[in-house]
């Protein structure tokens, strides 16, 4: 496969020695993954000190954190086939740059609405950094063991800054929870001067015959009110009027979005990807490994903070040894899915992280780190590092470079989808438990049926993974066999449609005559 981006670089992206322009490439796209990953972590042990210090009401400060999965979850099909369409180096260094006028703003309002409203901004502005950095990656770095190598570094960023960002937003919360707000900036400014200098250009396809207005229109509001639903439903009700309503036109709008991608000549999502059954793995197996994931730190967060009474930074430091060994497992991860394939690898990611999750059922109110929550955090460690690098590989291989865009803002659909409904169930799970004026151990005793939800969610991603083994060792020949077998029987339909209609329409004018 060939592009505008591995054109420009074909030796650097194939050679067994990286140049130091090709590193600074990659290392600014693994900023700006790392950003968004820092992000969504730090603002969740500030929100007790914004809510004071704004006097903001409970749900308000939610939607400080909903505000940005609003924006993120809602858009990110848009922005996956905006970078195709408009160029991948354009739109990552314009959205960027929002991401660092948004972080500056957060930090300086003086009210909620205009927080939310930067991190909605902030969360829009992700939605396009994060499809068009991977597809960039994924078009520059030659499929095989280079583009292996490059996406465990990329997808170890993610991780990482998801674990610092809980150590940061301790330590700097001490002093100003603006800091928290604003650390990005800065970061975000110089990933985007080096950028501009480093990042390849990038054509736009002028294959496609216009753009699918209808179906972005569509696409986008159904992810918008689907997300917004499941945000909502655990304050309002599963079984209200309202939720059920909402989920019945985000169904409507899904319904018209399908039907409008399989007849558009130019389609916002080409349908025809997910024939193949090793990229319908890769989404599901996305929206299971963040949705377990999200669920088990909302609730081992609440465990050590409100019955431990650990403080932010003692909670975070709980955490660090899962993030401490994605980091160091990151050069390590690529030639392991070379030697064993993308299926066996997640496979055993996702069977760790069910051994992690059963383990952490042993915990009471008088807990032994070393005896059960430091063997966990290993253990969900090791599977991070090895299925989510695992995941957007088995995503992206076997992909046409003009449709890098649009598979990978699919997965990260996947995962943000994935990681709001899934804390919405164990939110809900959690909560059917509970009750008011319960004890510390009833409060405990609540939190363990959402355990075992969360370790439910996590099996079942290691029963879709196991449904591909069957498959070549690394599944790779037959994925782009099919997915680019169905691009062209597409592309043959709508050529074959075109034609119908080109000679209808010939006949039409010579009846007149």
């Amino acid at each position: 496969m060939t592009s505008p981006l591995t054109a420009a670089v074909p030796k650097s992206a194939s050679a067994e020695r990286w140049t130091p322009r090709l590193w600074g490439t990659l290392l600014v796209l693994c900023a700006a993954m790392f950003l968004d990953a820092l992000d969504v972590s730090m603002v969740g042990v500030a929100l007790p000190s914004i809510g004071s210090e704004l006097d903001l009401s409970t749900s308000t400060l939610q939607w400080i954190v909903s505000g940005y999965i609003l924006g993120y979850g809602g858009l990110l099909l848009l922005g996956g086939r905006a970078a195709d369409l408009l160029g991948r180096r354009r739109v990552f260094l314009i959205a960027l740059g929002v991401f660092a006028v948004a972080s500056l703003l957060g930090g300086l309002v003086d009210s909620g609405p205009l927080l939310i409203a930067s991190r909605f901004i902030k969360g829009l502005s992700a939605a396009f950094t994060a499809p068009a950095g991977l597809s960039i990656i994924t078009t520059t770095f030659a499929e095989g063991p280079v583009r292996n190598r490059a996406l465990a570094i990329y997808t170890t960023c993610a991780a990482t800054g998801f674990s610092m960002g809980l150590v940061l937003s301790g330590l700097l919360t001490e002093a100003s929870w603006r800091l928290t707000m604003l650390l990005p900036a800065p970061i975000a400014l110089i990933a985007l001067l080096i950028g501009i200098k480093l990042i390849p250009h990038s054509e736009r396809d002028d294959t496609h015959r216009g753009y699918d207005i209808p179906g972005a229109v569509t696409g986008t509001l159904s992810m918008l009110l689907l997300v917004f639903t499941v945000v909502q439903a655990p304050d309002v009700g599963w079984g209200s009027a309202r939720t059920l309503l909402s989920f019945l036109i985000a169904a409507i709008l899904l319904t018209v979005f399908v039907a409008i991608e399989r007849r558009t000549a130019s389609p916002l999502v080409r349908l025809g990807v997910l024939r193949s059954g090793s990229q319908v793995r890769a989404q599901l197996g996305a929206m299971a490994f963040f949705g377990s994931y999200v669920g088990f730190q909302f609730l081992v967060t609440l465990y050590m903070q409100s019955l431990l009474g650990w403080s932010a930074l003692h909670t975070a430091l709980a955490f660090l040894p899962a993030g401490a060994l994605v980091a160091l497992s990151s050069t390590k991860v690529g030639a392991i899915v070379d030697r064993f394939g993308t299926p066996r690898v997640i496979a055993v990611g996702f069977a760790l992280m069910v051994v992690g999750y059963a383990l952490f059922l042993r915990v009471d109110l008088n807990p032994h780190y070393a005896a059960v929550i430091l063997p966990t955090m290993l253990l969900i460690g090791a599977a991070c590092a090895l299925v989510f690098p695992s995941l957007n590989i088995q995503a992206t291989n076997g992909v046409a470079d003009h449709e890098q865009g649009m598979v990978s803002g699919l997965l990260n659909t996947s995962v943000q989808v994935g990681g709001a409904i899934f804390l919405a169930v164990v939110t809900a799970v959690v909560t059917a438990n509970s009750h008011e004026g319960a004890s510390a151990r009833e409060v405990l005793d609540s939190y363990r049926p959402g355990l075992v939800v969360i370790t439910g969610i996590a099996l079942t991603g290691l029963l879709v993974t196991v449904t591909g083994l069957r498959t070549r060792r690394d599944g790779q020949p037959r994925q782009h066999t099919v997915l680019v077998a169905s691009s062209e029987r597409d592309a043959a339909r709508r050529r074959a449609e075109e034609a119908e209609r080109e000679t209808a329409d010939a006949e039409s004018v010579a009846a007149r005559d």
